[in-house]
């Protein structure tokens, strides 16, 4: 979703745009990593690789871990030999939830998901492999056209049924992906080292954004409030992952959730 956001805004913003897929440049083979970002010789490298299956990660850790982490690192390490500015994205989930206000960089991080650990080691990987020249940015509970999504989920559903059970006891911040790739893009012209936090305004919970989706998508179907027990996934989440910046000027700000779930609807009925 993000990639294709970052191509497709990149080109009209007259960038130069070398947009690479899984079987140009695999990012868990550090030599694949290097020739491909070598030959492009950029001046900046976003990473939108990663494995993003919270749930499967359970089970995979370890290939989670060589995309997210290893591969984190390999891109990065990639990028200082090219000369490269390296942007790598992030996640709320490297919290534990447990902080009853959002979260900001500097707060202790503490992951409770085999998802959650591996990005944390892609974190610590980049920074690691490219100190001087890189941006992480955590963002929050990404949605856009280009793929699987959360609204693009409740949608069909609501078109289904009469009724769906969302948790309401998981509260986040919903970050269009057309959006985000604004975001980064100003970030790939004047880069801002270290972590920040860059995600759609305010914050909500899952049934809070199931019941706007709805609403929005104008559609005859019932939301009601469930709990993360009931719903009983295998990766566990953080009951508060809300993004905010300590950052200033430095972090993009984004347009606040609901503005990007109009922009994705919208988005999302010219495409059909």
């Amino acid at each position: 979703m993000l990639g294709q956001d970052l191509v497709v805004q990149g080109v009209a913003a007259g960038h130069e745009l070398t947009a690479l897929t899984r079987g140009e440049l695999d990012v868990t083979d550090a030599e694949s990593a290097r020739r491909a970002i070598v030959s492009a010789a950029p001046d900046v490298v976003i990473n939108c690789a990663a494995w993003t299956d919270v749930d499967g990660a359970e089970s995979s850790a370890d290939v989670a871990l060589a995309v997210n982490g290893t591969g984190a690192g390999n891109v990065a390490a990639a990028a200082a030999d090219a000369g490269a500015w390296v942007v790598q994205i992030s996640t709320d989930y490297v919290f534990d939830g447990s902080k009853p206000d959002p979260y900001v960089e500097s707060d202790p991080v503490g992951p409770i998901s085999q998802y959650g650990i591996s990005k944390l080691a892609g974190e610590r990987a980049v920074a690691e492999r490219a100190p001087d020249r890189h941006t992480i940015v955590r963002s929050s509970w990404l949605f856009g056209v280009g793929g699987s999504c959360f609204p693009a989920t409740i949608m069909r559903l609501a078109g289904e049924r009469d009724e769906l059970t969302v948790v309401d006891d998981q509260r986040g911040c919903p970050t269009f992906t057309g959006h985000l790739a604004s975001g980064l893009l100003a970030l790939s012209k004047q880069p801002v080292p270290g972590i920040l936090h860059v995600a759609g305004g305010g914050d909500c919970t899952w049934f809070e954004f199931a019941t706007e989706i709805v609403e929005s998508a104008k559609l005859d179907c019932e939301v009601l409030p469930g709990s993360s027990e009931d719903l009983a996934r295998p990766a566990p989440r953080p009951a508060n992952s809300v993004l905010v910046t300590q950052r200033g000027d430095d972090a993009p700000r984004l347009p606040e959730w609901r503005d990007g779930l109009a922009d994705y609807i919208t988005a999302k009925v010219g495409a059909a």
